[in-house]
């Protein structure tokens, strides 16, 4: 990741709108009509019918899907107590996660109130407007006791999560590390360092799992909390030991796990070598655990070892868990999060990290075999399954224990509604990009002589995303820089005309003429082709002396796609390949393809799309459910281009006999379950969402796309490329910058699983 200066935090917040959240109408707004449906007089009638049965809340306004994030400000971050409006950005970052992870709308709320009692009054009256509420950095003891109080006072859900998402993230870590280590959790010793409210709801948790509170020390700066000490609180005096150990160090002898919620360096490599065999340690202070990765498992290689931070392995992230446990606490109509909810939450990620790990999810971190294990004990948090797995387990937990006053009967339909609140498409380009700063290829600009494909590069570079190099004139380059206002100093620009490495294009002329020989290439023609920059810079991605390309639309007299076919090559088992782009909408994320490269598809282009838009939509761990759009609707019309569809669908179903997909139909009722499932029950995707269009040609898949991002109904991804031996990606040069260095980011990493795994992955 790259280094956040003070300067990049403060133009992130006050940038366009100030702050990071704002209010969007669900509802149409244009009309008079509308006005007054939405106010007066039309808003009496719900206003009268909540008023007969409060639960119609539910039905009419946003309760159901709205949190409050509520803070005094006491014990913000690592900052401490720097006051309820100092602590507001924090709160709306917290709102923000709630959205973009769980589909959560979430308004902050900052109390200037540090006394408990009036804190608890001001809350329990705000809470009729929520259907949860998160509190947040309010500073121990305090926050005990108005957690407590407020579940017990209102009738919504209520957590503390600086006490339990840490709680539950760790204490699913801990089930699965006990297990690697085959230790049963009621014989293991615990020591925790640290006796704040996380410690505290930690410890209590891990007893409710099993561990067994004789074999608990908690300790604080003073040392050991024992039956010695005079000045302990409540909250100590429960886990005060009678042991006799006062230090720390006395405390870690032949201990089974360490938990470190409390200050950096606290931990030496001897306090290690003293606990029991196969320890488990999770040092969670931040942003510098209490003992550094490489020391602790440079002096304990049989450990397990945990931090709070994303640049070591198992990353104790209480983002694994609020956004799902609110979601799953609000479908279900909690009135409250119990020890129940806690728990199936617990089991629910700890299992989840058992499971095989989606290709997304290991390109994002530079992966190419997570697998559960002693560096992969618990889920990452950019698993898109988090949402589908947790949430419905803390919603079972709600009415197993009798807590849910609006129980969820269709499983099946709260998954398909889950599965469209994913909104991956955000965190995955903020992970991408973190994982690309992480590892920079080489990436070659086929057209930074034009505008935005140069700024896309400047950008990318100063982003730490690739290393670029741009194709063209010198002269002409610096000149556009200059006046762009961007600064190149640093980036390789390579003058195909001109290059510097005398024999570069003899050797690129060499290779790919003994690659092309039996097409009837000839050495004098393959060197005249290294004269255009697609060729050339193409050959520099088939020859390993750059990692990835990005190929402009409009240059050449040929076109890039057909160079891309002959340079780096389709790979087995297709004779095309194409490209997608992913949108994400208001209604959920949807697969498009053929977006950009093959024009009028005949039956077997159209059905190398298909399959590999399976295959792509499963790499970005979607379930496909497939419709073959066209004018036509199963055989309705009998021309041509719906006849191909009609053929290519009945061969799918021959391939993939269990896939999800059907056609050819009109994209209405690809889209409209409901319609498509009354006039064609016979449909493969009767009852389902479909997330994937294969469009049958350019024109159409291109302008579908197009038109929903000028209208903003939708954000994209792409255009990804589907089915070449190397990482060659196509835009167009005048595609927003952002667009550019997005593809750059997604070309980075395709690059970096084609180093660790070779030539065999297939998206």
């Amino acid at each position: 990741m790259s280094k956040v200066t003070k300067e990049m935090a403060l133009e992130y917040h006050r940038e366009g709108k100030p702050g990071k959240i704002e209010v969007v109408p669900t509802v149409p707004y244009s009309s008079q009509q509308d006005l007054a449906l939405a106010y007066s007089p039309g808003v009496a009638y719900p206003c009268l019918e909540i008023e007969q049965r409060p639960q119609d809340a539910y039905e009419y306004t946003n309760k159901g899907n709205l949190v409050a994030v509520i803070s005094n400000g006491t014990a913000v971050l690592g900052l401490g107590d720097i006051g309820a409006l100092a602590g507001k950005p924090v709160m709306e970052g917290k709102a923000l996660l709630f959205k973009i992870f769980a589909g959560l709308d979430c308004f902050d709320i900052e109390v200037n109130e540090k006394d408990p009692e009036k804190f608890i009054q001001i809350v329990k009256a705000l809470s009729p407007t929520f259907g949860g509420i998160n509190l947040e950095d309010i500073k121990a003891p305090e926050c005990f006791e108005i957690e407590r109080r407020l579940k017990e006072e209102c009738d919504i859900p209520v957590m503390h999560d600086d006490q339990h998402g840490t709680a539950i993230i760790s204490a699913a870590g801990l089930l699965n590390a006990l297990e690697i280590q085959g230790k049963k959790i009621e014989d293991v010793k615990l020591v925790v360092n640290g006796a704040g409210a996380a410690a505290v709801s930690c410890t209590k948790l891990y007893i409710a799992l099993g561990v067994n509170p004789a074999n608990v020390v908690m300790c604080d700066s003073k040392g050991v909390i024992n039956s010695k000490r005079t000045d302990l609180n409540s909250q100590k005096k429960e886990f005060a030991t009678t042991r006799d150990l006062d230090t720390l160090a006395e405390a870690m002898k032949g201990a089974d796990v360490f938990l470190g919620l409390s200050v950096k360096d606290v931990v030496t490599p001897d306090m290690l070598l003293s606990m029991a065999d196969k320890p488990i340690v999770f040092a969670l202070a931040n942003p510098d655990p209490e003992i550094a990765y490489d020391l602790a498992v440079k002096s304990r290689p049989d450990l397990i070892f945990a931090t709070g931070r994303s640049d070591y392995p198992n990353q104790i992230n209480n983002v694994l868990g609020f956004p799902y446990i609110f979601r799953g606490a609000l479908d279900s109509g909690a009135t409250v999060i119990n020890e129940a909810m806690k728990l199936a939450a617990v089991k629910a990620i700890a299992a989840l990290a058992k499971e095989a790990v989606p290709s997304v999810v290991n390109a994002a971190y530079g992966m190419s075999d997570l697998h559960f294990g002693r560096d992969y004990i618990l889920p990452k948090p950019l698993d898109p399954r988090l949402i589908t797995t947790v949430a419905p387990a803390v919603a079972r937990g709600a009415m197993e224990s009798g807590v849910a006053k609006r129980p969820i009967t269709d499983w099946e339909a709260y998954n398909e509604k889950l599965r469209q609140l994913m909104g991956y498409d955000n965190k995955l380009m903020r992970r991408f990009t973190e994982e690309a700063q992480r590892n920079p290829k080489r990436v070659v600009f086929g057209e930074a002589n034009t505008d935005n494909m140069l700024r896309a590069a400047v950008t990318a570079y100063q982003d730490g995303i690739c290393i670029p190099v741009l194709l063209g004139n010198e002269e002409m380059i610096e000149k556009r820089a200059a006046r762009l206002g961007l600064n190149i100093e640093g980036i390789q620009i390579v003058n195909l005309r001109h290059d510097r490495e005398a024999d570069r294009r003899s050797r690129f002329a060499m290779s790919l003429a003994e690659k092309r020989k039996r097409d009837g290439m000839t050495y004098p023609e393959a060197l005249e082709m290294m004269f255009d920059r697609n060729y050339f810079g193409m050959m520099m991605v088939e020859s390993g002396e750059a990692d990835a390309m990005l190929a402009g639309t409009y240059s050449g007299s040929h076109s890039p796609a057909e160079i891309a076919r002959e340079v780096v090559g389709i790979r087995p088992t297709y004779n095309h390949f194409a490209t997608m782009h992913i949108l994400r909408t208001k209604r959920g994320v949807y697969f498009l393809a053929d977006t950009m490269i093959n024009h009028d598809n005949d039956e077997e282009t159209l059905l190398d799309i298909a399959r590999l838009a399976r295959n792509s939509v499963e790499y970005f761990a979607h379930e496909p459910v497939m419709a073959m759009v066209s004018y036509s609707n199963f055989g309705s019309n009998k021309e041509k281009e719906p006849q191909v569809v009609h053929k290519v669908v009945e061969k799918m179903h021959e391939l993939y006999p269990d896939l999800p997909i059907d056609g050819e139909m009109q994209v209405h009722y690809a889209l409209n379950k409901k319609v498509r499932d009354a006039n064609f029950p016979f449909s493969r995707l009767n009852g389902k969402d479909v997330n994937t269009l294969i469009f049958p040609n350019l024109s159409a898949a291109n302008t579908a796309y197009k038109m929903m991002l000028e209208m903003g109904l939708a954000e994209a991804i792409g255009p990804i490329q589907m089915g070449l031996n190397k990482p060659v990606h196509f835009i167009n040069v005048d595609a927003a910058v952002r667009d550019i260095v997005n593809l750059a980011t997604v070309a980075v990493l395709d690059a970096a699983v084609l180093e660790k795994i070779g030539n065999d992955h297939d998206k």
